[in-house]
């Protein structure tokens, strides 16, 4: 059986003793097994929602030479817009069938971090984008920081293990636009929306999407749609916290389909928060994740160090 329970943040933020611990049970038990929960109550409204996919639609209807001017060269697609044809899944030859805008994280309280960032670049086309990315992102980093401490329970850490670690962490908000393919039959045959892979960071939530296409891949090698009911999240295992657990928590390859020839030529968009910890999170494998059954599996690295090796294997940074 496929377990990608429907998980309530409410019971955990707000909720007695026993709904905490199941909270916290059930989505470790998840992610053991698939990697995959969605989340309702997470703090974000319908109305924010509605409001942050059509600013979206509005940013990439733009001209290309429009966005194009929002493309920052040396910044690895870290801020900013990200053409066509410019991300690759790690051992893949064909790009995505996507282009992208990413926002990144405002450090108000420690210059020391707020150094180690680029700034957020801000589109003047779409007015209202500034604002609704930046309290989608907030909002987001809040509910993933309670998902973390959930985790932190379930492995047998301190709840609030990860709280200084993602603090100021260089979490990414990516505005995803999948575009249109009005002739299908010029494109390579390996081509896709997005390759089969793994997430980079702790855990991804992800707000929805504008059509189906979203697949993991199950130990059983077989592929499973996911889909969110309304307005939930998907929430995912990144490599990073993979590591750091030694694959106690599985960090579930998946993909996103091209469509039926038909719907090629709509438009798909969605959301994913990727959130990471600052770069010099230590993702050294826990010791309580490492047994005579479960020898160490991974070296050494910090939360920078991999984001960079990632970063180049993916065709983002040379």
């Amino acid at each position: 059986m496929i377990n990608i329970p429907r998980l309530d943040l409410n019971e955990y933020i707000n909720g007695d003793s026993r709904q905490r611990k199941k909270f916290s049970d059930d989505i470790g038990k998840a992610f053991n097994e698939t990697g995959f929960v969605t989340v309702t109550n997470h703090g974000l409204s319908k109305q924010l929602i509605d409001k942050l996919y059509e600013d979206i639609k509005a940013l990439f209807a733009l001209p290309d030479g429009v966005k194009s001017k929002y493309e920052i060269p040396g910044l690895a697609g870290q801020r900013g817009y990200t053409g066509k044809g410019k991300e690759t899944a790690k051992g893949f030859k064909q790009p995505d069938l996507k282009e992208f805008w990413q926002i990144g994280q405002t450090v108000t309280d420690d210059p020391a971090v707020k150094s180690e960032y680029p700034d957020n670049v801000m589109i003047s086309e779409v007015p209202s984008f500034n604002a609704t990315t930046s309290e989608v992102y907030k909002k987001l980093e809040a509910a993933g920081i309670y998902l973390l401490e959930a985790i932190a329970v379930y492995l047998g850490l301190p709840e609030n293990y990860f709280d200084d670690k993602v603090h100021n962490g260089n979490s990414i908000l990516r505005a995803l636009h999948y575009f249109p393919i009005t002739d299908p039959d010029s494109l390579p045959s390996d081509a896709v929306r997005a390759g089969a892979h793994e997430d980079i960071n702790l855990i991804t939530l992800l707000i929805g999407a504008s059509a189906d296409g979203l697949e993991l891949l199950t130990r059983h090698n077989e592929w499973l749609p996911v889909k969110a009911h309304g307005d939930d999240l998907v929430v995912n295992v990144g490599d990073m916290l993979q590591r750091l657990t030694n694959n106690k928590l599985k960090s579930t390859t998946h993909r996103v389909v091209n469509p039926p020839r038909e719907l090629m030529k709509y438009s798909r968009y969605s959301v994913p928060f990727f959130l990471h910890p600052k770069s010099g999170m230590d993702l050294t494998c826990l010791a309580s994740c490492i047994s005579e059954d479960h020898p160490k599996r991974y070296e050494d690295i910090t939360a920078g160090e991999y984001l960079d090796e990632r970063l180049r294997e993916i065709g983002l940074k040379k």
